[in-house]
């Protein structure tokens, strides 16, 4: 089956939003076997979309449309889609009564614009919606071509998906199997990983596949195996996959939808130990990262955000002769950090970082995008130098994912040395 995505909405046109519905659907369609032949974006308005889903369901066996479905009106996805398939809109008044239970149960009652979730396509049948309040939709044309119509909110989309789309898919692909594994890495760019791998990226086994995906400060490496049997398959990617830890050793931390934050948070939960954080340049991101882990209250302790240099001095102890010897962006005042914050709340371990993150404020010594990280533990402290960007978000980010690595590798260097 091959498939067009069609994602409606001007914001999305006008750069206001990124368009992740997209590539969170290429990729969940072609782990169902779907192969996705293109992407199209188009505004709210009506003869746009009807045109673009004539052109599609044209070339593809399956469009997927999301976005336009909310009671405003400029919310046109409904109506362009019901007169593409010459299909008048109908009120379901069980729908409408759905709509006022969740209104109900947030102690609000539904506007008289709220009908417009309970208007759908005649002959469509209502994928329900538990994240919110319109409906998906699922239709099929007299020749056999199926469209679903999806929310553009995200997470209400994604629920949709995978609870109701992907089954019906699954249900009628057929042709073979199609595999992914994506392991994770941190440390290095694409290019020294590749340079890393050298022959073994295009040596995986026969039929897989290995592709690079690159994002700040991580790189995703993503093997894919096509086959007629599953089991064959997933022996051939599991192989595949084993073959790359084994070259890039500590480098990889993790697979699939894991994340940086929560491997370091269960590597301190396993290990019984108790971290804190003091932050400069981060300015608290690095507590943000560690706390959108679920259950971060087993090591977590606490952070302190030490933007000026008072508070580094009176909060965390740093020495008023080290800040003046050596200024707040150095290696001994990154070290004072870390170890002021483990004492101050009485963890195990602590990081701190401390940098320029721009884009102003740098120096022919310490130009924009240096920064120190600070580690501290019963054994001592340590600091590192890192060099990032001129930018100051890319820095701030860079520095909060290398000081979750630092982490993780003094976790893995403690077990070593037992």
């Amino acid at each position: 089956m091959n498939a067009v995505i069609l994602t409606v909405g001007d914001e999305i046109l006008i750069g206001q939003i990124t368009n992740t519905n997209a590539a969170w659907l290429g990729e969940r369609l072609g782990l169902a076997g779907v192969t996705v032949a293109r992407m199209e974006t188009v505004g709210d308005d009506e003869p746009a979309i009807r045109r673009a889903l004539g052109r599609a369901l044209e070339e593809a066996e399956l469009v997927v449309v999301t976005g336009g479905l909310g009671p405003t009106h400029d919310d046109v996805t409904v109506s362009a889609v019901a007169e593409g398939f010459g299909r008048a809109v109908a009120f379901r008044p069980e729908l409408m009564e759905e709509v006022e239970a969740k209104f109900a149960a947030r102690g609000l009652v539904p506007l008289a614009a709220h009908r417009a979730f309970a208007e759908v396509p005649e002959g469509f049948e209502v994928l329900p919606n538990p994240k919110g309040m319109a409906p998906g939709l699922w239709g099929a044309r007299d020749d056999g071509r199926l469209v679903a119509v999806l929310p553009g909110v995200p997470y209400e989309m994604k629920a949709i998906v995978e609870d109701h789309v992907l089954p019906r898919l699954r249900d009628r692909v057929d042709g073979g199997v199609v595999l992914h594994k994506t392991l994770l890495t941190v440390g290095e760019g694409e290019t020294a990983l590749a340079e890393r791998l050298g022959a073994l990226s295009d040596g995986l086994g026969e039929g897989v596949t290995l592709a690079f995906l690159p994002g700040l400060g991580m790189v995703r490496l993503r093997l894919t195996v096509r086959g007629s049997d599953r089991v064959a398959a997933q022996a051939q990617l599991d192989a595949g996959a084993d073959r790359l830890r084994h070259a890039l050793g500590d480098l990889v931390f993790g697979e699939d939808d894991e994340t940086l934050e929560g491997v370091v948070g269960e590597g301190l939960a396993a290990r019984g130990l108790t971290l804190a954080v003091a932050e400069s340049c981060t300015g608290g991101a690095v507590a943000a990262r560690l706390t959108s882990a679920p259950g971060a209250s087993r090591y977590f302790v606490g952070g302190i955000v030490a933007y000026d240099n008072a508070v580094k001095r009176d909060a965390l102890g740093v020495e008023a002769a080290t800040l003046q010897a050596h200024g707040a962006v150095s290696e001994p005042v990154a070290r004072q950090l870390a170890a002021g914050a483990r004492a101050a709340l009485g963890t195990d371990l602590a990081v701190a970082t401390t940098g320029v993150a721009g884009p102003t404020g740098g120096t022919p010594e310490k130009p924009v995008g240096t920064v120190w990280l600070g580690y501290a533990d019963a054994a001592g402290t340590h600091a590192v130098r890192l060099r990032f960007t001129p930018d100051r978000a890319v820095n701030i980010a860079l520095s909060t994912t290398a000081a979750l690595n630092l982490l993780r590798r003094q976790l893995l260097r403690r077990d070593r040395q037992g």
